[in-house]
């Protein structure tokens, strides 16, 4: 009886073929994630020198290591996630579930009372392959991102967050335009093509 062939489509070995994989290694990225903030960046041209930027769910950090070299020090980046994350030069990192009141209040006092110029949120619930399962969860992170940039970002402010594409996702369009003036919906091409994976990028908020 011969030996069963392992799946060529294995979660492994797509990530070994990833060219944005062998570039993060290559070039000293945490994660192939950080790709996705930087096409948007150029897209969008979010980044200034002098803004005070929240990075939601964190870890491993590839979102604010891009934040800290892109910006060279010249910014206050807020990090926070319920997983440890390696120290950043220029990140404060806080640990811990922001939904608590002690962690809430913690990034509200590293942000300070003048508010964010920009929150981002990579944040994905542990994917379980069932879409009724896996959808809610995933639009229960970007609400909570939603919320959450409505209470530190400062009037003109950006928020970037992943979102995935199903049921309540436009919704959750819609109700981002009630808060921004600009809403644009994107596909980086670091996003994988069979991923329902899309990026809200939301301009000018106003209260």
């Amino acid at each position: 009886m011969s030996k069963p062939r392992r799946s060529s489509g294995s979660w492994r070995e797509r990530q070994e073929r990833d060219p944005y994989v062998q570039r993060a290694r290559k070039e000293g990225w945490r994660s192939r994630a950080v790709f996705k903030l930087e096409q948007i960046d150029q897209k969008e041209r979010l980044l200034k020198p002098g803004m005070v930027c929240v990075d939601l769910g964190s870890a491993p950090g590839g979102w604010s290591q891009y934040l800290t070299q892109k910006l060279d020090g010249r910014a206050r980046i807020i990090a926070t996630d319920i997983l440890p994350m390696d120290a950043l030069p220029d990140v404060e990192f806080i640990e811990g579930d922001f939904r608590e009141d002690e962690i809430f209040q913690k990034l509200l006092m590293a942000v300070g009372e003048e508010g964010a110029d920009l929150v981002i949120s990579d944040m994905a619930p542990n994917i379980t392959g069932t879409k009724v399962v896996d959808q809610p969860r995933s639009m229960y992170l970007v609400e909570l991102a939603l919320d959450m940039a409505r209470q530190v970002l400062k009037p003109g402010g950006s928020l970037v967050c992943k979102v995935f594409q199903g049921e309540g996702f436009d919704e959750f369009v819609r109700d981002a335009r009630n808060s921004f003036e600009r809403v644009r919906v994107i596909k980086p091409k670091a996003s994988r093509s069979g991923s329902r994976e899309v990026y809200l990028v939301a301009r000018n908020f106003s209260l």
